[in-house]
């Protein structure tokens, strides 16, 4: 299950409330990844210095929601104001591989990141999936540009060897403020029509929609329905349409399309067999956030099944943690690796709250060669210092960092560290404060 999020932001802060935009509150079963793409996220220059050395707002704001909840910060992609960021439930990380970041500037002739597409590739399952955020050109008449700067995003090429092109993925997810206008109508046709809920009156003279019967590129992609409002252009929190002066006619320019490459390939042929389809995409849900007023525009969701027969059903290295653990002395782990996983001397375990962020958000880590004490055909182990687990100890997981793919390819069962008995009464309480201090541990009382 996957939820994409798109939403022009207009350089606001987060709200204090997220629960309905990512469902958090669905009676039905939980996201395995969120994908949120923003546009105009602030990027005054001093933000944006700041922002490169730590986490921008955002990001922090959506690891504080979703990791309580299991999910991790898997890859992001910031360009001024685009932000992509991409977080996974733990269990899918260790088949998650060759996760590569790219970004495309339009604006000013290519010169300028105000405009352009940030895009995120990865291998999952061994399934190649591609989302790609963009922010297009402004204003009715730039329909032509906004298609020549898609079209210029499509055309970027990932780094590394073997990694296919934008439309060689096996999925392709295309959202963003793409800016398509409602063209010939007035304003006072336009917002009749929403106000009698008859959307499908506009939906013939937008302009994405009539792209796609003319250009031949946009027609392997597909869109749900629009039965939403238009989500642009809104006075500030309100539901009500611009009242400025200008009185911007409202439009769809929020939008989230797909495109999957083998009923492309597939399209001329009648039918194919269930061999050949070995990945589907079903939308269940495109909506937009009326209730977020931070902007002029709405948020627009939508959530999708992917169906994935897995060409990559074991994870690349298998650990766990040897015996009890507890800070009263050194700790062992176990780990074995398939024979063509490609293992680096800067491979690294670590150990991780299961509340944990992100691949740096570790608590400690062990160097796979350096601190090995044993090695035999049907695995490895390695030590932690005592004196590097937590004495307060707690429900922790290990995973497995390859350096050579970037990525985390194997994540242990959740487990337990006992408190260090040896800290008692006064000293305990005084672990307990150091640990409740630090902004990463956000532990609940009853683990302790």
């Amino acid at each position: 299950r996957l939820h994409i999020v798109t939403w022009n932001v207009g350089t606001a802060s987060p709200p204090p409330d997220v629960t309905s935009l990512l469902q958090l509150d669905s009676l039905g079963p939980t996201m395995d990844m969120y994908v949120i793409g923003l546009q105009e996220v602030n990027s005054r220059i001093t933000n944006f210095l700041s922002d490169l050395a730590f986490d921008d707002p955002w990001s922090i704001f959506f690891m504080t929601v979703l990791s309580p909840l299991g999910y991790i910060k898997l890859s992001s992609i910031r360009m001024q104001g685009l932000l992509l960021l991409i977080f996974v439930k733990h269990a899918h990380l260790p088949f998650i591989r060759d996760v590569h970041t790219h970004y495309t500037r339009t604006g000013l002739y290519g010169y300028w990141g105000n405009k352009g597409g940030v895009t995120i590739r990865m291998s999952l399952y061994g399934h190649t999936v591609c989302f790609m955020n963009c922010h297009l050109p402004a204003h009715m008449e730039n329909t032509e540009q906004r298609l020549d700067d898609f079209e210029k995003i499509l055309e970027m090429q990932f780094e590394g060897e073997n990694i296919p092109s934008t439309l060689d993925h096996d999925v392709l997810f295309w959202f963003g403020d793409l800016n398509f206008r409602i063209a010939d109508y007035g304003i006072h046709f336009v917002r009749e029509s929403i106000n009698n809920k008859r959307y499908n009156l506009l939906w013939e003279k937008d302009q994405l929609n009539m792209a796609k019967k003319k250009e031949a590129f946009l027609q392997e992609f597909i869109e749900g329905p629009l039965q939403f409002k238009p989500t642009y252009k809104f006075d500030l929190y309100s539901d009500v349409y611009d009242t400025s002066e200008k009185k911007r006619k409202p439009a769809w320019t929020d939008r989230i399309l797909w495109r999957v490459k083998n009923l492309c390939q597939h399209a001329s042929k009648e039918e194919f067999s269930e061999e050949e389809q070995t990945i589907s995409v079903t939308l269940n849900n495109y909506i937009s956030h009326m209730s977020y007023g931070i902007s002029d525009h709405k948020p627009v969701t939508g959530t999708f099944g992917l169906e994935l027969k897995p060409l990559e059903s074991d994870p690349l290295v298998t650990l766990c943690p040897e015996g009890e653990w507890s800070a009263e002395h050194d700790v062992l782990i176990n780990y074995s690796a398939v024979p063509e996983f490609p293992s680096s001397a800067w491979d690294w375990i670590g150990l991780f709250k299961v509340t944990f962020r992100h691949a740096n958000d570790y608590v400690t880590y062990a160097w796979v060669e350096d601190d090995e004490i044993s090695s035999s055909k049907d695995g490895k182990q390695v030590y932690m210092s005592a004196a590097e687990i937590p004495d307060v100890g707690g429900e922790f997981l290990l995973c497995y960092y390859s350096n050579n793919l970037q990525s985390i390819v194997g994540v242990s069962q959740p487990f337990q560290i006992q408190p260090n008995r040896t800290l008692m009464g006064k000293d305990l309480t005084q672990e307990e404060n150091r640990w409740m201090q630090k902004p990463d541990n956000l532990e609940s009382h009853d683990q302790f």
